[in-house]
């Protein structure tokens, strides 16, 4: 394949990708098909299916599309700070901005991806390339900042704090405050109450504990 068939070709992509999510903010997820998705995109549905086998194809990769900017975004932040406070603070709203566009349909979308079973869930196997991508961007947040931990917690903060970041886009997925004030006040509220309890895991006495922690953590993921 030539270079300027492949560049055609991603443009394509990157028109079938761009159209769907438009449709699914103005109609919704559920009521968005893919003739829809390729009549709006001017290509033909056997093309539109070429690209992208399913619509759950074209949330993941929408799913990979918001995992670029979210780790472009969050470039600058972990380079200029090494507050843990700050490098987390940081990301987590870096989040809120590259996703705000799509805040209108989350819900709807979320109502799909929150099935156990559905391969838009966030914990599918389908999601695994997005979700490790993430988890990246936090094991960056924590090795190079100033916090200090025991290695067996260190291992496993990265995907903690993942998991926070779920909590906190459920929470963003039902906000209807202004400039999603509610959602940016949870984070600056909850990241130095996280920064503190994880400090104090330093303490000899509360190893014991950690310990256990993650022992219980291990235990869930193998």
């Amino acid at each position: 394949m030539t270079d300027s068939a492949t560049a055609k070709g991603e443009q394509t992509r990157e028109l079938i990708l761009s159209t769907a999510l438009r449709l699914f903010r103005e109609q919704g997820y559920g009521k968005t098909t893919m003739r829809a998705i390729a009549a709006e995109a001017g290509v033909s549905v056997g093309n539109a299916y070429y690209y992208y086998s399913s619509k759950e194809h074209l949330m993941q990769a929408y799913y990979d599309h918001l995992q670029v900017q979210h780790r472009e975004a969050a470039v600058e932040i972990l380079a200029g700070e090494k507050a843990f406070t700050k490098r987390l603070t940081g990301v987590l709203v870096s989040w809120l901005e590259v996703s705000a566009p799509y805040h209108e349909f989350a819900g709807t979308f979320f109502k799909t991806a929150a099935e156990p079973k559905s391969p838009l869930s966030p914990f599918s196997e389908q999601s695994r390339p997005a979700r490790e991508a993430s988890v990246e961007v936090f094991r960056q947040v924590v090795e190079g900042s100033d916090l200090k931990l025991p290695a067996e917690l260190r291992a496993e903060l990265p995907e903690l704090l993942w998991l926070m970041q779920m909590g906190i886009v459920l929470f963003w997925v039902h906000d209807d405050s202004k400039d999603l004030k509610r959602t940016r006040l949870l984070i600056t509220s909850t990241v130095p109450l996280v920064d503190r309890l994880l400090r104090l895991t330093r303490i000899p006495g509360v190893r014991g504990v950690v310990n256990d922690l993650v022992g219980v953590i291990r235990a869930l993921k193998s």
